[in-house]
């Protein structure tokens, strides 16, 4: 085997474009593939995370009708006894932290024009504890409990006149359907790929939303996160089992439960794998041509090989290993220029805003897409494409093998 490698390697080196050329093609693929699986995963982990983030948790409960009327954000079908529910949660093993929110809808007027954003009426430790919303904070703070303070996006700013600091007066249903008003004082500025955040949310101390909203110890849902997502499942009916003892009428649902989108990413990672195949298999294609290209031109050298005693499984080998070579070389290339570029737009990542613009405020989605940078992606594009190309290279091979010396001999170059 080690004869018939150095041989392998001098024939490469023979023709050293074609060589290059067909190696270029397979990094090519590998590179694709590589970017592409980068891609997909960080399309999924971002459509997965902000949702659990913004809207579901692990698990969230919630008061079954209120599902049918959640695009209306009722306040009449809260959890009740929020307080006795978040001490029991947090006593059951695997639940990590136990987050209320309140949703509600409001106004604010700027004279000229009516807006209607939605109020989250939220814990601001614990939503610094659960989410990423910290890094979202371009300017000031989240408000504090106790305090008529609010977080505004950015585009909700600007639409309304307002900046860090200023007071806006904003108007809103209370439980029982009167209206009502408050004051509050901007002291943090949100900025992010999420429209939802940007041009639709502000953020309240879940105390003053109880009070202003007469939701005294109540929430409207309740989103608890479990120390590891993937005991999701094995939680549920524990979660179903003490809420039936506890509190009542209450719906648990998964994360998965909650979202029309996470489906259709588990749909996009099982159609790329499909992909990665395909892509590798063009990048095959060239190499075929060349070792058919190989073994038109030293059909002699076939066939005297062949009459000095070398077998058929020899010379099936001989071209196999420089396949492989070939293959291992492109794709050792683009398994490693593929890092690079991840890496380079997981840092600075793939803004969709101005593509998105007119997507509904209600889906939970990054328009700044970043590719995961995984080694994993790395080494499963370099077998892939060392293994395809390599066995690609066996039907040259085989023909290469199945040459006659009489007649390679006699055969004219």
């Amino acid at each position: 085997m080690g004869y018939l490698t150095k041989i392998a390697f001098k024939n490469l080196a023979r023709h050293r474009l074609r060589t290059v050329v067909s190696i270029a093609a397979i990094a090519f693929s590998v590179l694709v593939v590589v970017f592409a699986r980068g891609y997909v995963l960080g399309l999924a982990e971002s459509a997965v995370t902000d949702h659990i983030f913004y809207d579901s948790g692990h698990i969230k409960i919630l008061h079954p009708e209120y599902l049918e009327q959640a695009r209306l954000l009722p306040l009449n079908l809260p959890v009740d006894d929020l307080s006795n529910l978040v001490d029991a949660f947090q006593k059951v093993e695997g639940v990590e932290l136990v987050v209320p929110r309140i949703k509600f809808g409001a106004m604010i007027s700027t004279g000229d024009e009516l807006f209607t954003p939605a109020g989250w009426g939220v814990d601001p430790e614990l939503e610094l504890a659960f989410t990423d919303i910290a890094h979202h904070l371009a300017e000031g703070r989240m408000p504090r409990l106790g305090q008529l303070e609010i977080a505004v996006g950015s585009e909700l700013a600007k639409n309304i006149g307002r900046e860090v600091g200023e007071k806006v007066t904003i108007a809103y249903t209370t439980a029982f359907n009167s209206l009502g008003g408050a004051t509050f004082t901007i002291v943090g500025l949100l900025e992010s790929g999420m429209k939802l955040l940007n041009e639709h949310v502000f953020f309240l101390p879940l105390d003053e939303a109880q009070r202003l909203l007469y939701l005294d110890n109540q929430a409207t849902e309740l989103l608890l996160i479990t120390t590891d997502l993937k005991s999701v499942s094995s939680m549920l009916p524990k979660v179903q089992n003490l809420l039936s003892k506890q509190a009542g009428d209450y719906t648990a649902l998964s994360y998965r439960d909650t979202s029309d989108l996470i489906p259709f990413t588990d749909l996009a990672k099982l159609i790329y794998n499909q992909v990665y195949v395909f892509l590798v298999l063009l990048a095959a294609v060239v190499v075929i041509n060349t070792m058919l290209m190989i073994v038109k031109e030293r059909t002699q050298e076939i066939g005297m090989m062949a009459a000095l005693g070398l077998e058929g499984k020899d010379i099936v080998g001989l071209f196999v290993i420089e396949g492989g070579i070939m293959g291992a070389a492109g794709s050792l290339a683009g398994a490693v220029l593929g890092l690079v570029l991840t890496k380079h737009f997981g840092r600075v990542g793939i803004d969709y805003t101005q593509a998105l613009s007119g997507m509904s405020k209600d889906i939970v989605l990054n328009a700044v897409i970043r590719p995961v940078v995984s080694l994993e992606n790395a080494v499963f594009a370099f077998v892939l494409g060392t293994i395809i190309v390599t066995f690609a290279c066996v039907f040259p091979a085989r023909k290469a093998a199945s040459l006659e010396p009489s007649e390679a001999m006699r055969s004219v170059q």
